[in-house]
């Protein structure tokens, strides 16, 4: 049975945007803020005030195991993509 909220595909993207950020997070103010908050109500995205009055997102591990599961999972099965092919030699 499949338990976890559904990713519009904009929001699958801004996930994948905001683990390639790592540890820099990203700024409020971009266009995927929509997703980012939206994520955060879910709990997978963290949405950090900064010094400079600014604030920022952040991935929590509940987002890294989710992105893992669900954006890696779909690159890992394009083809070319992440996949070891086995060719057959002849001989």
């Amino acid at each position: 049975m499949w338990n976890e909220p559904y990713l519009e595909t904009c929001c699958r993207s801004a996930l994948h945007r905001l683990c390639l950020a790592g540890a820099l997070g990203r700024p409020t103010g971009l266009r995927d803020d929509p997703c980012l908050k939206r994520m955060t109500e879910m709990g997978f995205v963290s949405q950090i005030p900064q010094q400079d009055g600014q604030s920022r997102f952040f991935v929590t591990d509940e987002g890294k195991a989710r992105h893992a599961s669900e954006v890696l999972k779909i690159a890992q099965a394009l083809p070319g993509k992440h996949t070891p092919h086995k060719v057959a030699v002849s001989g």
